[in-house]
């Protein structure tokens, strides 16, 4: 199964953009026709709860190298800089490195999957109160503009296969081992695909689950489920 597919299935959905800065418990602020922002970096920092809230991983939410997504080439490597932006790597540029192909495939290694149970930010925010008087917090929340992060899915290594529509100079792959200073690595794995591994060195966010906050002046009413067709993340 696709990994885009896999993962909304269980309510997540990948991060689109290089911002990987996400972790669960952060309230977000999405208004109508316009992209998400930060907001608060954790729950505790609007509200004030008897409330006690602890991450816990998911182990139902596995998957494997099998579970991947499939693009055309340039539309691929144009998602690979974006995500080497995320590691640090914004100037190593693949697309001015690599120019033409058939296909990219994107998939991710060691995901750990952390979640807040949704019962309890139920229970927090049904038994909260704002941490101080704040008239544009109220506006927000009375008008559904405020999401909290429910989980978030995170990998250690991202994994991809460009297949090119020549067959690969081994001398390319020392060219871009050394120009990705041990942050990446580079393969061949036949004669016209590269496969691309990230340095892992820490986990990354790749994917989330996030809750709109619905008040009705001034009282909470629910928690509802919101997805990448709203344009999140």
């Amino acid at each position: 199964m696709k990994l885009s597919k896999y993962l909304r299935a269980a309510g997540y959905d990948l991060i689109d953009g290089p911002v990987r800065n996400q972790k669960p418990l952060q309230l977000w602020l999405k208004q109508p026709y316009s992209e998400a922002q930060l907001y608060y970096t954790d729950i505790t920092h609007a509200f004030a709860s008897p409330v006690a809230l602890s991450l816990v991983e998911d182990a139902a939410l596995r998957f494997e190298s099998v579970n991947q997504d499939e693009y055309g080439f340039n539309i691929g490597v144009s998602i690979l800089d974006e995500l080497l932006k995320t590691l640090g790597l914004g100037s190593f540029e693949l697309s001015g490195k690599i120019r033409s192909g058939r296909k990219v495939t994107i998939s991710y290694d060691k995901p750990v999957t952390r979640i807040v149970p949704l019962g309890d930010i139920t229970n927090f925010l049904s038994q909260a109160d704002f941490q101080h008087p704040n008239p544009v917090l109220l506006r927000n929340a009375n008008r559904n503009n405020i999401l909290v992060i429910t989980g978030a899915v995170f990998a250690q290594h991202l994994v991809a296969e460009i297949e090119t529509d020549l067959v690969m100079d081994p001398n390319l792959m020392a060219l871009l081992n050394d120009a990705a200073d041990g942050k990446l690595s580079f393969t061949l794995s036949r004669d016209r695909t590269m496969r691309m591994v990230s340095g892992g060195k820490e986990l990354f966010p790749i994917a989330l689950k996030a809750n709109r906050i619905a008040f009705d002046k001034g009282v909470f009413s629910g928690l509802r489920l919101v997805t990448d067709r709203e344009n999140l993340f």
